[in-house]
């Protein structure tokens, strides 16, 4: 096929795609809750590439078999088995935002965990390789998948080099009207982009953790206490070696 005919392809499939969801038929299996639309910030306030908002964490302050951040998201962004169906046909493939990780030394055997989530990529490979534009960056470095236009093909889920989404398989009940889930496409952590469209300042996993392992700022405002720390010690990229230029560093690591 030459190349001609690959860029005709490529402009037929996301025509018909964009005609799809235009319509409001998405995919075979995808079953869109239709909850309320909670309007956080006014509809002509966009996000503003001025902010970069991101996460550090200190795995030094992480301790051991704690789960607050975990337990945080799940109630915040409605995701928990509290949340959804109790009778899931297979408890692996459960919804996870967020999850702690155990590292290990291999010469001293020394053992710490740390949460890993969305690492909200400055070039995001799941948005690279999204068919339909679902996977989106945000002006202000959030990464989010638009519900009603993932057709739940997972080629993100393939793509992200951290494992940091789920297909949502399960069916739903008592969705949070802050946070819009569909049975039959793929989520990941948002950042809470709702808590901070209202201004909360903060993300559910950084207000919960007792032992300030999380802090949650601005990485563009030299003045924010996220880029503060920043300078005053030295962080990690997981998966540096990518040049993803990732919203969440580490420290520790």
């Amino acid at each position: 096929m030459n190349e001609q005919k690959i860029d005709q392809y490529r402009r037929d499939f996301f025509t018909k795609a964009t005609a799809t969801a235009a319509t409001g038929v998405i995919a075979p299996g995808v079953m869109l809750m239709q909850v309320g639309q909670a309007q956080a910030r006014p509809l002509d306030q966009a996000a503003s590439n001025k902010n970069r908002w991101g996460l550090l964490i200190d795995s030094n302050k992480c301790a051991d078999g704690c789960s607050d951040c975990v337990k945080a998201c799940e109630s915040e962004n409605a995701w928990g088995s509290g949340s959804t169906d109790e009778q899931k046909s297979d408890a692996g493939q459960k919804a996870q935002w967020i999850r702690t990780v155990t590292l290990k030394n291999k010469l001293t055997s020394k053992e710490h965990q740390l949460p890993m989530m969305c690492q909200h990529c400055e070039q995001p490979p799941c948005v690279d390789v999204c068919p339909t534009g679902a996977s989106f960056k945000r002006a202000d470095g959030i990464v989010l998948v638009d519900k009603h236009i993932c057709i739940g093909c997972r080629y993100c889920m393939m793509a992200c080099p951290y494992k940091a989404r789920s297909f949502i398989h399960e069916d739903l009940h008592d969705q949070s009207p802050d946070v819009p889930r569909g049975k039959g496409t793929v989520e990941s952590c948002t950042l809470c982009v709702h808590k901070i469209d209202r201004g909360d300042g903060t993300t559910a996993c950084a207000e919960a953790c007792t032992h300030q392992a999380i802090l949650f700022g601005d990485l563009n405002d030299p003045n924010s206490t996220i880029s503060i720390e920043m300078k005053k010690h030295a962080t990690t990229q997981i998966r540096a070696d990518l040049n993803l230029n990732t919203g969440v560093r580490y420290r520790g690591i």
